[in-house]
């Protein structure tokens, strides 16, 4: 699956001012509902924080990658926020979060859709060059540029 074919200029948050990462989940789950990505928010919302249950999705870094497959998502889609500032996000290094990728993906989609788009990124963001580029972007096409290196 191609990264850039399920992230939308409706699904890019530069400088989201978010308090917590309930309320950051909330304003991109909008955005990907405005994008056509989500159907019902609200069940998309309870398989994310579902999956939040199970573990952590701030994987260190400063970087969290909350996900899930759900009834609510009508296709694959995929949210991109740069916080302006750091949110707790009980992360497996401790410390706050400031990228996040917010991945949806419909439930009747059998295979693992999701862990592809998540490999794919996570490959990436382990590389701290590749986390300072997504600190600095100032728009979506800037965002777009750096992902194509995915």
């Amino acid at each position: 699956m191609e990264i850039l074919n399920i992230l939308k200029d409706e699904t890019v948050f530069l400088e989201l001012d978010a308090s917590s990462r309930d309320e950051c989940l909330r304003v991109m789950i909008d955005g990907m509902e405005k994008a056509g990505f989500v159907s019902d928010k609200d069940a998309y919302l309870a398989t994310v924080n579902e999956r939040e249950q199970k573990g952590s999705t701030g994987i260190g870094f400063g970087v969290a990658i909350p996900h899930g497959k759900s009834s609510g998502v009508a296709s694959a889609g995929l949210a991109f926020a740069r916080l302006a500032q750091p949110v707790e996000w009980n992360s497996l290094d401790g410390n706050p979060v400031q990228i996040v990728f917010l991945i949806g993906v419909p439930e009747k989609d059998a295979g693992n859709e999701h862990m592809k788009i998540l490999i794919a990124l996570s490959r990436k963001l382990i590389h701290e060059d590749f986390r300072k580029k997504l600190l600095m972007i100032n728009s979506s096409a800037e965002l777009y540029e750096v992902l194509q290196s995915l």
